[in-house]
């Protein structure tokens, strides 16, 4: 019986062949894919700015590096999202205050930005952090102007989302355009959408955040002349800039994406349609087949006048209803040869948050988490994998 895993990379030999040809080539780092590779991501999310680097980790710390928190400066984040989200945050010495969701969907609305503004006290909030659970986002146009009131940096995570699109006032933004943001992060981790391996990118259109995040993604270093500080050393007698002089301009870290893992992330990106039409498409028949089969399963809500690149198939169970722990039903599901995930423990409830800020009431997340169970989702799912699928589901709820 084959294993059917609630995720996996899609690899056909185009990407292969697009791998191997950097191995036979000159450069494996720093090298000419990693533009291609900045460049088709910016043509496909319509932002004038992307900066790749090693995963989408990275990315949030490099966005939170490139805002200058400074110790005591507030972030919002929804408690629902991989600890990642408010880790950065964290690294940069800021507080995060933790922001409730909608329990139907995992997202962060509008209201819950504003609860959590409230209890930021009089502190300085420097950014929120909108995620874009599962591939659908929420109250982009009204979490923005929230924050654009207040002098507030929206960075959306957005890991789960490239090739997301939503409609606002007549008008339509791609995600990672940054219609409503100043910067959109991505996640390109084999489960992604689109897989490099191990990789992230920033997309933004402000030309001074991305060119600082350019810095900070390889040590801090400085190699245009124009901005040495010791002009002397940076040039020899005659004036002439000297070939092997560059200068550490601030603190930065290594960041940087191979053209290995580019080569990939830019053959997947080229395919981008077809994974999310593929996405949608298993999405919409698992609809089909729990509203028949188990109408107690109930998919997430859907955002209105969202059209979502499905990452996760996340589905909603009243286990206590059911009889059946979640435990249980993900036990029975992988001795039928399926796996499940959970998406996410809330973050206010680890035990590094919950120390440092104590136990928090979040009653949207805490709902979300005790129902969520992510099913199998990646292109090359079957028809027969999905029926599968909830048929061992049904056997693990009820038999």
């Amino acid at each position: 019986m084959t294993f059917i895993p609630y995720g996996r990379q899609c690899i056909d030999d185009d990407d292969i062949e697009a791998v191997t040809a950097v191995l036979r080539g000159d450069f494996l780092t720093t090298g000419p894919v990693v533009d291609e590779f900045e460049a088709e991501l910016r043509k496909r999310v319509g932002a004038s700015q992307a900066v790749v680097c090693s995963s989408g980790t990275a990315a949030l710390h490099l966005a939170m590096l490139a805002l200058d928190f400074a110790p005591g400066d507030v972030a919002i984040v929804p408690s629902m999202t991989f600890a990642a989200t408010a880790n950065a945050v964290r690294y940069v010495n800021g507080e995060v205050v933790f922001a409730d969701v909608d329990p139907a969907t995992g997202l962060m609305r509008a209201e819950d930005f504003e609860e959590a503004l409230g209890r930021a006290g009089g502190r300085k909030v420097k950014a929120v952090l909108p995620v874009l659970l599962a591939g659908q986002g929420a109250d982009a146009v009204e979490i923005a102007e929230i924050a654009d009131k207040r002098g507030i940096a929206v960075v959306e995570d957005a890991s789960h989302a490239v090739g997301g699109r939503y409609r606002s006032r007549g008008k339509e933004y791609r995600v990672g355009a940054c219609g409503h943001s100043l910067a959109t992060i991505f996640s390109f981790h084999p489960v992604k959408t689109v897989a490099m391996g191990e990789g992230g990118a920033i997309c933004t259109n402000d030309v001074a955040y991305a060119k600082r995040m350019y810095l900070l993604r390889s040590h801090g270093i400085e190699r245009d002349p124009e901005h040495f500080k010791d002009q002397v050393a940076g040039h020899d007698a005659a004036g002439t800039v000297n070939p092997w002089y560059y200068e550490i301009a601030e603190l930065g870290f290594n960041y940087r994406a191979t053209d290995v893992h580019c080569a990939l992330g830019l053959s997947q990106l080229r395919k981008i349609d077809q994974f999310v039409a593929k996405r949608r498409a298993l999405v919409a028949r698992y609809d089909r087949l729990l509203n028949q089969r188990l109408p107690e399963v109930q998919p997430l809500a859907r955002v209105p006048d969202f059209d979502a690149a499905w990452h996760l198939y996340a589905v909603l169970i009243d286990f206590v209803k059911s009889g059946r722990s979640r435990a249980d039903v993900m036990n029975a599901l992988r001795r039928d040869g399926i796996g499940t995930q959970v998406h996410y423990v809330p973050v206010h409830r680890h035990p590094y948050y919950r120390d440092r800020y104590g136990a928090l009431s979040l009653p949207g997340a805490d709902l979300y988490y005790a129902q969520e169970l992510s099913l199998p989702l990646y292109p090359q799912l079957t028809d027969q994998d999905q029926d599968r699928v909830v048929d061992a589901l049904s056997a693990a709820l009820h038999d």
